[in-house]
């Protein structure tokens, strides 16, 4: 005869198998508090590391004394537009103010402007020395030694990398000139040409994977490819895009189809479309596989409700089950995106220039994109422009935290539509 459930003669064998799983489960929930740490240890380690390289002390000599040109007294920074370009009228040679003029008049500039060619063309500081955040916080000392033993007619500045000027400049070979435009703004285009191809293309097709096609071998095929296509390194999609979108496509793509060819040299196609389709071939497979999950979790109730009253197939799916998706569908978008921002790889094999100070004005100009723009910046030699390149890497990852920002607030005022629907 069974014994009861609430026997006590079960009770002996019963709590060493709890004890064992209780100090079983301990031990797992510490190592989790460790892998949970070490994530966020190592992402701050990251972040200091760039935020340490982006601000910081530096040594600058001027060719010229700013002293030396002030006017009946007034120093330099303290002169309106009239005195600034008396300024640079006498300390320029002609040839060179008629081609500053050439670009944009020099009355038609403000003070700010005005005062920043004469940093540039007259005073023209050298850095010699430049110094991370922890150093000029903790070893100021130091450095003042070394700017008075070394450097006696230098200037200790503190700077920060990440401004105004930064960027809005375009590309330069000197750090204190250089600027992120150009860069920024063909990130912008390429992912902009990403987003528009990939994200209407993948949502079709995981919509017809999911909602209309069979479950034959084809269609397993297809799915089981698509998987695969996810794990393809980015540079093979590079070789992809330079085979089809920069040779086999190159009248469409650089412009001379439509007579819209912005330069003689984008003629071979390198352009700023054909890095967009690139980057959308990368990451389609991504989206049509978190689409296929995100229909795949709408409950099947809705859809045999919205049939049962009447609905054809693509208004169920159009009206209840893409909606009751979408903010799933935008999560995994997002994150596909972020990951086409950060690309180097696919866009130096398409063409992206490592150095161009002109700045992109339609899909079929040249252009060149904030990583790459990092990566042309790191391999200099020189230490002020690893600090630049900081700089660059905290504007590419506060666009890419604006993006997921912009993602949260539309998957939060969808969930919201929802809930209030109910």
């Amino acid at each position: 005869m069974t014994e009861p459930r609430g026997s006590t003669d079960s009770i002996p064998a019963f709590l060493p198998r709890l004890d064992e799983r209780t100090r079983k489960g301990e031990r797992w929930k510490v190592i989790f508090l460790i892998s949970t740490l070490l994530g966020v240890f190592f992402l701050a380690t990251l972040l200091w590391s760039v935020v340490n390289d982006s601000f910081g002390y530096v040594i600058l000599v001027n060719e010229t004394d700013p002293a030396t040109l002030s006017r009946d007294g007034v120093p330099l920074e303290n002169l309106d537009s009239r005195g600034l370009l008396a300024v640079l009228e006498e300390n320029l040679p002609g040839r060179r103010l008629r081609s500053l003029a050439e670009e944009r008049p020099l009355e038609e500039r403000s003070s700010e402007e005005l005062l920043a060619l004469i940093e540039d063309e007259i005073i023209n500081p050298e850095i010699m020395e430049t110094y991370d955040l922890s150093e000029s916080l903790f070893g100021k000392a130091r450095i003042l030694r070394h700017l008075e033993e070394d450097y006696p007619d230098g200037a200790l500045v503190f700077r920060s990398w990440i401004n105004r000027r930064f960027l809005t400049a375009a590309q330069s070979s000197v750090a204190l000139h250089a600027g992120i435009r150009g860069a920024f703004l063909g990130t912008l285009m390429t992912i902009l040409i990403t987003i528009l191809t990939a994200f209407p293309v993948g949502i079709a097709g995981a919509i017809w994977l999911e909602e209309y096609a069979k479950d034959n071998r084809l269609n397993r095929f297809i799915r089981i490819n698509i998987y695969n296509l996810a794990g393809v390194p980015s540079i093979i999609y590079g070789m992809l895009g330079l085979a089809l979108f920069v040779r086999a496509a190159e009248p469409l793509t650089s412009g001379t189809l439509f007579g819209a060819a912005a330069d003689p040299t984008t003629a071979n196609g390198r352009t700023v479309l054909s890095a967009g389709l690139t980057l959308a071939l990368l990451i389609l497979p991504v989206i049509i596989i978190n689409a296929q999950e995100a229909l795949r979790a709408v409950p099947g109730i809705l859809r045999q409700s919205s049939l049962a009253v009447g609905a054809t197939k693509w208004q169920t799916v159009w009206h209840h089950v893409l909606p009751a998706s979408f903010d799933r569908i935008l999560t995994g978008t997002v994150l596909a995106v972020s990951r086409a921002i950060g690309e180097t790889a696919p866009l130096v094999v398409v063409g992206a220039s490592t150095f161009l100070s002109q700045d992109p004005t339609s899909i079929f100009s040249k252009f060149t994109t904030l990583p790459i723009q990092i990566y042309q910046w790191t391999a200099r030699p020189q230490e002020e422009f690893r600090r630049i390149a900081a700089a660059a890497i905290l504007v590419l990852l506060i666009l890419m935290l604006s993006l997921n920002a912009v993602a949260v607030l539309l998957r939060n005022r969808i969930r919201a539509k929802k809930r209030q629907s109910r």
